[in-house]
């Protein structure tokens, strides 16, 4: 009896294959059955026949199974079937058989020639980006404009050339619409062509791989290949941004572990407008890598455009869920993609200088462009979706998955997140499906600031209670971005820890120790930022801490706390008159006073030729009041002659 009742599934799946193949029904253990007399009725005949009630279809239409009839066959129950029509109410019935359908999607997989190589894209043995699977949801990014800001865009590669699309391109560099790349002997300029094919390498094309969004219109700015400055950095943030919907950047400040750097004056300009105006008003997506100082045990908080709020800053793991040796921890992290690793573990495949194809892109530099590939296809499943929209989206479907580390801890609303990774791995096919029925946040509002001045000493907690705006129109219950705005005197910048730590108790870590930051600069009002507390309510008391680890001399310190929340309510202004800080003393500015000016660029792709972690390197008013004004959806610009 136990051979038998084992065999049976066996026999069950044979038949239906052999139905397949003859083309004949498969006959279930199911029956429609037209029954007058509502639904008391259909249960009685059924109970009295051995049937058991699915209920309506609709109408007098009920649904029956027989248990004793198998639940497939090649022949039809006559029986069972004469039995139901020996009953008056019975108008009908018929044995259901299951039918073959096929989906008429168009989705086929590429036939490129390294998509198999494409671990990242579908690799269902150790996780992926889920790019598969938004592809069958018929989303490949078509109607999305991307635009590469790095050494340019290869154009006339055989990969790129179908989506390369000239008014998202030019070449600041030398002031000309072409954005091709200059050639050396070491290929040095060939970071921005291997950042596009990631994301728009075409499809079945017989050529390299494919990028994630490969219907996806492609451009490049040539701008990192000579003398970067603040003008030529705005130049690239702002080129036709009513035509260019995401920018993807792959390079900072130095990863050194001493620099605290970010956009000067145009630049933070050309952010502000893109956001605010880019895209008709719903804003410019920027997508940055947040660093490869990891070695150096850099803080991607020390680097003004990836802890900016107006950038979606991505970090990288590894094929098998590490966090890289070149990863940056840091609060201001949204989410994560994949990237290289180990000597044992596979790197990324894409397009490469002189018509050819690399599978050895690295970095977080490479995990940039793959975010840039998954927004764009959750942009072409809305367009409309603003700047902030795409933040929550992220937020709202990154997965920590099989992602390693120690640090994922969880915030006040219960999600997951992690310095290392953020909210986690980047999810497109979960990105799409929220996408298309997201209603859009509302402006910012009621962003609270609030003011101290104390020594650090050894350890400095300060604590003020925050209402953010309650029980006013613009009230505001849900976070988004955290800052705060820190300017001190340090004598060894690289000594300072600072932590914030919401109501609902979640501790971001705005800065760690940096053993080789050596600097007595300290800060100028430098905006830390978390996104830890996406969603939180701001209501009740938020505790800065400052430590300094080392206990050497003290300093006094000047905090500036700002919270950016959303709310549904129209823009507001106002102007509104702080107390005087009176510490004694000569003068200081507060202001965003770091710009790149002539300063060196980091790359952020990593040496392809690889070592262990020992060996392997990095690659290539002046009164005494002040007076704060209040933007929806701007920074505020505060000037104070107060001393420190």
């Amino acid at each position: 009896m136990e051979g038998r009742w084992t065999l049976l599934p066996f026999l069950g799946a044979y038949l239906v294959h052999l139905g397949l193949i003859t083309g004949q029904g498969i006959y279930t253990n199911t029956w429609a059955v037209h029954i007058e007399g509502g639904a008391r009725e259909a249960e009685r005949i059924a109970h009295k026949h051995g049937f058991i009630s699915h209920g309506q279809v609709f109408g007098d239409y009920y649904h029956f199974q027989h248990r004793g009839v198998v639940r497939r066959s090649l022949s039809g129950h006559r029986g069972v079937h004469v039995q139901l029509h020996t009953e008056p109410q019975v108008i009908w019935a018929e044995q259901q058989i299951a039918k073959r359908r096929h989906k008429r999607d168009i989705h086929i997989e590429p036939t490129d020639p390294k998509f198999p190589q494409q671990w990242y894209l579908y690799n269902p043995s150790h996780g992926d980006l889920n790019v598969k699977e938004a592809w069958a949801q018929g989303f490949t990014g078509r109607g999305v404009v991307v635009t590469i800001l790095d050494d340019g865009i290869e154009k006339d590669h055989p990969d790129l050339a179908r989506n390369y699309d000239p008014d998202a391109s030019y070449d600041v560099n030398d002031r000309d619409p072409d954005p091709q790349p200059r050639y050396t002997q070491l290929n040095d300029n060939r970071h921005g062509t291997r950042c596009a094919g990631e994301v728009a390498a075409a499809a079945n094309n017989g050529v390299c791989g494919v990028g994630v969004a490969y219907n996806t219109k492609i451009g490049g700015v040539r701008m990192l290949d000579g003398e970067v400055t603040d003008v030529v950095e705005a130049q690239s943030l702002s080129l036709n941004s009513q035509h260019i919907h995401i920018y993807s950047a792959s390079w900072g400040p130095e990863d050194d572990g001493k620099t605290v750097d970010g956009p000067a004056k145009l630049a933070k300009e050309a952010f502000l407008q893109g956001v605010t105006e880019g895209r008709g008003g719903l804003g410019s997506i920027f997508v940055w890598a947040s660093g490869n100082g990891g070695r150096e045990r850099d803080s991607c908080n020390c680097d003004g455009y990836t802890n900016s709020i107006y950038t979606l800053s991505i970090s990288s793991t590894t094929q098998y869920g590490n966090v890289p040796w070149y990863s940056e921890a840091c609060s201001s992290t949204l989410a994560t993609t994949y990237s290289s690793g180990n000597l044992n573990e596979k790197q990324i495949v894409t397009t490469d200088l002189r018509k050819k194809c690399t599978d050895s892109h690295t970095g977080t530099s490479a995990s940039a462009p793959l975010a840039a590939g998954i927004i764009a296809l959750a942009l072409e499943a809305n367009m409309n979706l603003t700047w902030r929209d795409m933040q929550h989206l992220v937020v709202r479907t990154s997965r920590p998955a099989h992602l390693i580390t120690n640090d994922w801890r969880t915030n006040g609303v219960g999600r997951l997140v992690s310095h290392s990774y953020g909210y986690g791995l980047l999810d497109a096919s979960a990105m799409v499906a929220l996408a298309q029925n997201w209603s859009s946040v509302g402006p910012v509002e009621c962003n609270f600031r609030f003011f101290c001045c104390r020594d650090i000493r050894k350890h400095l907690i300060f604590s003020r209670s925050v209402e953010a705006c309650s029980g006013q129109p613009d009230f505001v219950s849900s976070l988004e971005h955290v800052q705060a705005r820190l300017t001190l005197t340090y004598n060894h910048r690289g000594n300072l820890a600072v932590h914030l730590i919401s109501p609902l108790g979640t501790r971001s870590t705005l800065l760690a120790p940096r053993a080789q930051d050596n600097s007595a600069e300290g800060f100028n009002d430098w905006a830390f930022m978390t996104t830890h507390s996406w969603d939180e309510d701001p209501r009740g008391e938020w505790t800065l801490e400052i430590e300094n680890v080392a206990a050497l001399n003290d300093y006094a310190v000047f905090v500036l706390l700002q919270l950016h929340s959303g709310a549904a309510s129209a823009p507001f202004c106002r102007r509104k008159k702080l107390p005087v800080m009176d510490m004694g003393g000569g003068g200081i500015r507060v202001g965003f006073g770091f710009g790149l000016g002539r300063g060196k660029v980091s790359y952020r792709g990593i040496p392809t030729v690889w070592g262990d972690e020992d060996t392997a390197g990095g690659m290539n008013s002046e009164s005494d009041s002040e007076e704060l004004e209040y933007h929806s959806e701007k920074t505020a610009f505060i000037r104070t002659q107060s001393a420190l």
